[in-house]
């Protein structure tokens, strides 16, 4: 009998420790992905404690690493130029053997609803062109991977999600600009492209932030959640970096494309700071340099109740101009006024690839931003205004030049008449004779009308530096 219940015994024990000696590997790292291209990328997972792990990659690259006593791992394989496709083999406990493994370009894309929105569209809210994108989506150069939404007070080192290769049945749920940016992406620099989506609606950027930058930052940022709100929600600070950034670090990424700042509106002074301190730390946390960091402005909405979004507009400009390699894609002429998720995303993610092309990827001749204000000169009772990033000058593309207004040393702002004369913008106010300050698009919905002559809308801006 006692035999017998040792025998038992001893196969319990065995079975626990075949099962805990398991050899894992982080969910980014599936069949199907695609890892960057002529880079050193991590690749980690778990085993059972002080366990040697091997990786043999297809096309030709070795690396070891040993777990820590809490059985955790990581080594650091080499790529080489794009090509594919390969095998990644992970054997430690056990063997793990990853197939149709593509050497190419990463490019991760988060934000918050307007990111999220899928090609499919949201209830009521469509996506301009959907059936045609799904029609079109069959790529196998072209690998999606979903980051599946999840909050944490501590920072994770997995998440949830799988690759696939692009097809109409995966990108009708995928997110619209992510999709189309990596599909007009790929079909220009004809490499494999990779596309990690790790986005929520209705967040604010303080989530998407570590707890240790926004300690750095000095501000109290949570005085802005509303009283009475749970312990932990989308909004709550860091639970989203924790749950769907931390577990994407170190994967090897190319750069971030970014579409959020509608749940800031209300703290846009603020947000200038926050904004760039994410940008910073993001960078810093993969220790792969300034890696770029393209992002959408915020579209035109009628906000209700009034909160001035123009401000938050002014304080993502800011962060363009102040934050080395980032870029943005302005949309003040594809909002809508009653609907927050603009059907134009095919338009968002082509401005990002502009950025891209031009920035990222060396392609000369590409204008990949509209028209940023310069500076402006008084002539008479006219202020001439000039512009960086509009070589040849300024168009309505035959719109109606609004949304100006003109302010004389009382700070009293009129409605102006607006003129382009060869290419030179001009603005006046039979009110005000002596004009010394001019704002263009400085309310919640506007309907851009100026543009560089690549068609590129400029953003909504301020000569002026009041604070109302």
């Amino acid at each position: 009998m006692f035999s017998k219940c040792f025998l038992f015994i001893t196969l319990c024990i065995g079975i626990s420790v075949t099962s805990s000696a398991q050899t894992k590997i982080a969910s980014l790292f599936s069949d199907h992905m695609v890892l960057q291209q002529n880079a050193e990328v991590a690749v980690w997972g778990t085993d059972r404690p002080n366990t040697r792990i091997k990786a043999r990659t297809g096309w030709g690259e070795k690396s070891t690493a040993v777990t820590d006593e809490s059985g955790k791992w990581k080594l650091s394989v080499k790529t080489g130029k794009a090509g594919g496709p390969y095998t990644l083999e992970i054997k430690g406990s056990e063997k793990i053997v990853l197939e149709d493994v593509l050497l190419g370009e990463v490019w991760l894309c988060s934000g918050q609803s307007n990111m999220e929105m899928p090609v499919k569209g949201f209830k009521g809210q469509p996506v301009y062109g959907s059936n045609d994108l799904v029609m079109n989506a069959s790529s196998p150069q072209l690998r999606l991977f979903h980051v599946k939404r999840n909050m944490s007070r501590q920072p994770l080192d997995t998440c949830q999600g799988a690759w696939q290769r692009s097809s109409p049945g995966t990108v009708l749920n995928f997110s619209a600009v992510a999709y189309m940016y990596g599909k007009l992406l790929q079909q220009q620099i004809k490499v494999p492209v990779g596309i990690i989506c790790s986005s929520f609606g209705g967040t604010r950027v303080e989530a998407w932030t570590s707890k240790e930058t926004l300690s750095a930052t000095g501000l109290d940022v949570e005085a802005n959640r509303k009283k009475n709100m749970p312990e932990i929600d989308k909004n709550t600070s860091s639970v989203l970096y924790n749950g769907m950034i931390r577990p994407l670090i170190p994967y090897g990424i190319k750069g971030v494309i970014w579409y959020q700042g509608e749940s800031n509106r209300g703290n846009h002074e603020q947000y200038k700071t926050l904004f760039s301190a994410m940008i910073d730390s993001w960078r810093s946390a993969w220790n792969s340099g300034e890696f770029p960091f393209y992002f959408a402005q915020i579209a035109p909405f009628e906000y209700k109740p009034e909160v001035n979004s123009a401000f938050l507009r002014e304080a993502q400009l800011h962060t363009m101009l102040n934050t080395p390699n980032t870029g943005m894609a302005v949309t003040l002429d594809i909002g809508e006024r009653s609907c927050i998720h603009p059907a134009k995303k095919t338009e968002v993610a082509k401005r990002l690839v502009y950025w891209a092309l031009a920035k990222t990827y060396g392609y000369e001749g590409i204008q990949y931003s509209g028209p940023v204000y310069k500076s402006m000169e008084v002539i008479e009772n006219e202020v001439r205004l000039d512009f960086d990033h509009a070589p040849n000058g300024v168009s309505g593309f035959g719109r109606e030049l609004r949304h100006f207004t003109i302010a004389g040393s009382d700070k009293v702002f009129y409605p102006a008449k607006a003129e382009i004369r060869r290419g030179k913008l001009f603005v006046s106010s039979d009110n005000v004779a002596n004009p010394v300050a001019v704002r263009y698009g400085w309310e919640n919905y506007v309907e851009g009308c100026l543009f560089n002559l690549a068609e590129l809308p400029a953003s909504s801006f301020r000569t002026d530096h009041w604070e109302n």
